[in-house]
């Protein structure tokens, strides 16, 4: 796909957008206003269960979130000058550490919500930070910092740290139970079975078939019934609902270290795109990460999720081979419309305990298998006991320090993906000197009793994604 630009589009901020018609649509090219439009409203549906469901779980309000999506959206577009196709949304990486330093148990608004704003935008500050270091020094640092063995361990980390609070909310009552294992069978079925562009809402099309079944069932006297009289009382066209932060050192603390992620998730995204278009796009890195921690901070001041690119869109660009940057604008634009009706914001939060439960296991189990395909796809060799206890050291730490867990110095805590993230970051390094060593392998292999395996040569490639 990639072709040669004219001088001139090479020195412009903003590419010039070439109508093409037909076949592959590549980044600096567009179709028919008109198509435009529908796909761009195709990226509002891809994106949409995520983005939706995030803040549901932290105690944020959906339209909030979806609102500051599309101003995260836009101002992603600005800083990359529409050179890189991507949709912001709501972060997962934000769940677990929010939820922990806002003591939310899970259900209805989160009552401290400011401190987590504050965590949010000290978070996006440092993102941001990160962004104008890469402009100014490339973005090979990372590689080094963060090879696939950290990134993995931390991701899968992050995903094992959920899953107490994803079993809680599916088993606080036998009903509730059943909901979410239908919930869970729902979102497979979906995302193996339908046909096309379905396959990419799981999220959104499983939780409407368990909130359906919940209906059903309550209906049936099998367990308590919605109460709808807030969507009844919500008005069709409102503002969203802003909320100002409010600064703790100990949740700065707890969020903080979640700018490790959204780093390795903001990269990989680049090198996606750029494997599927053909075109390398690794020099706007920096102001991606400087969008993104932008777009994140902007989130914090008012009432907003995190936000980070979206690998739904990504699915939707590679299923339609369209990676025109000008449907993201679209996209956003659609969002922020959507982000003006309360009485949608109002039914999105009757979702009942058992549908948030399913789907908590849902995407909380793909966090964590996410890790494990990083170490796959870099061919990270566990025969290494540097790579080993690496990963292994960090997987219990931060599987291990759930709920309130954490490390307190002073009058900072640190929570245990924080600690997970610090403990992966300095023993890679430290172990890094003995690479060469020729016993290196003993370890592992003592461990279960094997004879030490040849030494493998450590893959170059250190991207997560």
């Amino acid at each position: 796909m990639a072709k040669q630009m004219t001088e001139s589009e090479r020195r412009s901020y903003f590419p010039r957008w070439r109508l093409k018609k037909e076949g592959v649509v590549a980044p600096d090219e567009r179709l028919p206003w008109g198509q435009n439009i529908m796909l761009g409203i195709q990226h509002v549906l891809a994106m949409f269960g995520s983005t939706v469901v995030a803040p549901i779980l932290m105690g944020f309000d959906p339209n909030t979130a979806i609102f500051f999506s599309g101003i995260g959206t836009l101002i992603f577009f600005l800083l990359v000058g529409g050179r890189v196709p991507s949709y912001l949304g709501s972060s997962f990486a934000f769940i677990a550490v929010v939820n922990v330093a806002t003591h939310y148990m899970g259900s209805g608004p989160n009552p401290n919500i400011g401190v987590a704003l504050g965590g949010i935008i000290v978070t996006g500050a440092i993102y941001a930070l990160v962004g104008l270091v890469v402009m100014l020094l490339g973005y090979k640092w990372i590689d080094f910092l963060m090879p696939p063995v950290v990134t993995g361990a931390v991701v899968t980390a992050i995903g094992l740290n959920l899953a107490s609070s994803a079993i809680s909310q599916a088993s606080s009552s036998a009903f509730d139970g059943w909901i979410a294992a239908i919930t869970v069978l729902a979102v497979a079925v979906v995302a193996v079975f339908l046909p096309g562009w379905l396959r990419r809402l799981p999220i959104l099309i499983g939780g409407i078939i368990g909130y359906i079944a919940y209906v059903i069932g309550s209906l049936m006297g099998l367990g308590p019934q919605i109460d709808f009289s807030k969507v009844e009382q919500a008005a069709w066209i409102g503002l969203p609902h802003f909320t100002a932060p409010s600064f703790s050192p100990n949740a700065i603390s707890l969020i903080a270290p979640v700018v490790l992620i959204l780093v390795v998730e903001n990269a990989g995204h680049i090198k996606a795109v750029a494997a599927m278009t053909g075109q390398n796009i690794d020099k706007y890195m920096g102001r991606a990460f400087l969008g993104d921690g932008l777009a994140t901070m902007i989130a914090g001041a008012g009432g907003g999720t995190g936000v980070t690119t979206y690998s739904e869109n990504i699915g939707a660009m590679a299923l339609s081979r369209i990676y025109s940057t000008l449907l993201f604008v679209v996209a956003a634009v659609m969002a922020l419309l959507l982000s003006f009706c309360p009485k949608f914001g109002a039914l999105i939060q009757t979702m009942p305990q058992g549908v948030l439960g399913g789907l908590s296991i849902v995407l909380f189990g793909l966090i964590a298998v996410s890790g494990g395909r990083i170490w796959i796809e870099n061919n990270v060799d566990f025969s290494k006991s540097r790579n080993l206890m690496t990963a292994g050291v960090t997987l219990i730490i931060g599987s291990g320090m759930v709920g309130n867990a954490g490390i307190t110095i002073g009058s900072i805590s640190m929570g245990g993906i924080g600690v997970a993230t610090i403990v992966a970051i300095i023993l890679y390094q430290v172990l890094r000197e003995r690479d060469s060593q020729p016993d290196e392998a003993v370890v592992a292999d003592s461990a279960v009793g094997n004879e030490p395996l040849p030494e493998k040569k450590e893959p170059t490639s250190s991207r997560g994604r």
